[in-house]
């Protein structure tokens, strides 16, 4: 699992505020549930017991995935982003070949960690993003998603 992580400085910092919180808060309060529960006597019948331990042990495994990204990372500087071919952290406009008129749809590659859809940040890790990183300008693209076949041309490739 020795997989390089790409964050923005932006990402970077988000990731590290919430592990923060979740180690410093959220430990915390789910440590309180567990000795509240505790006192309430026997452990084996104690359905409150039991969810404060289920919710600590998905609280440890988000603090250990979210150290371990974080010990994985390298923080991208969009200023040194080379614009000649699609790359992680490279804004891309296509124009959508299978819409009637000239649909022109815009995505920023980022990585899984930072994808957003409504933002239009998709992970180049998506189908659409494997299919675009490498192209140029006018390449034609056609893309296999889950729905059927996409086809784009790249019309511009540059850095927000």
């Amino acid at each position: 699992m020795s997989d390089r992580v790409y964050l923005t400085k932006a990402g970077y910092d988000r990731l590290r505020e919430e592990l923060n919180v979740l180690k410093n808060d959220t430990r915390k309060e789910v440590l309180e549930k567990i000795a509240e529960a505790r006192s309430h006597g026997d452990l084996s019948e104690n359905a409150e017991y039991e969810a404060a331990r289920e919710e600590q042990s998905q609280l440890e495994g988000r603090i250990g995935e979210l150290e371990s990204k974080l010990s994985r990372a390298t923080i991208l500087d969009p200023t040194q982003i080379k614009t000649d071919r699609v790359y992680i952290l490279t804004t891309v406009k296509l124009k959508n070949l299978d819409a009637p008129g000239d649909e022109i749809v815009e995505y920023t590659l980022v990585s899984s960690e930072e994808a957003d859809t409504d933002q239009g940040k998709i992970s180049v890790r998506s189908p659409v993003g494997r299919s675009l990183i490498g192209r140029t300008v006018g390449d034609k693209v056609d893309i296999s998603v889950p729905k059927g076949e996409l086809h784009y041309e790249i019309l511009e490739i540059f850095v927000k």
